[in-house]
């Protein structure tokens, strides 16, 4: 409680810090083993960008679909929401904390090998948490 009442006195760093701190809460309410940090082809299929998967749907013609939040970078409570067909979705083996460190600090700090982007590991339906 001391250090959140230093940061909240700070200027500029509490709206960052505050808006991490509920994102990562939210994020962090999802139940344990459910497959939530993903790359997606973000902003053009030649680039990659982090998401959070947030949840699933399916379309009118029967098609899964994911809702991703994309965070930006240095603050994470901007960003974009984007519905990604699942077979899009290449998984990672990344925790919340090594995302939100990676996005953070603008991929200074974070794992040293990337998943492979070019072959997918497509993830079932039935490792992403359903609504």
């Amino acid at each position: 409680n001391g250090f959140e009442g230093m940061i909240s006195r700070i200027p500029l760093v509490q709206p960052i810090y505050g808006g991490a701190k509920k994102l990562m809460t939210m994020l962090s309410t999802k139940p344990a083993g459910t497959q939530r940090v993903v790359l997606i082809d973000f902003p053009s299929p030649e680039l990659k960008s982090i998401g959070f998967v947030t949840r699933l749907f399916v379309d009118g013609q029967g098609r899964e679909l994911a809702s991703v939040y994309v965070p930006t970078t240095p603050n994470p409570t901007g960003g974009y929401l984007e519905i990604v067909p699942v077979e899009k979705l290449v998984a990672t083996d990344w925790s919340m904390d090594q995302a939100m460190a990676f996005i953070l600090s603008g991929g200074a700090v974070g794992p040293d090998k990337l998943p492979d982007a070019a072959h997918p590991a497509h993830i079932e339906p039935d490792h992403l948490e359903k609504p």
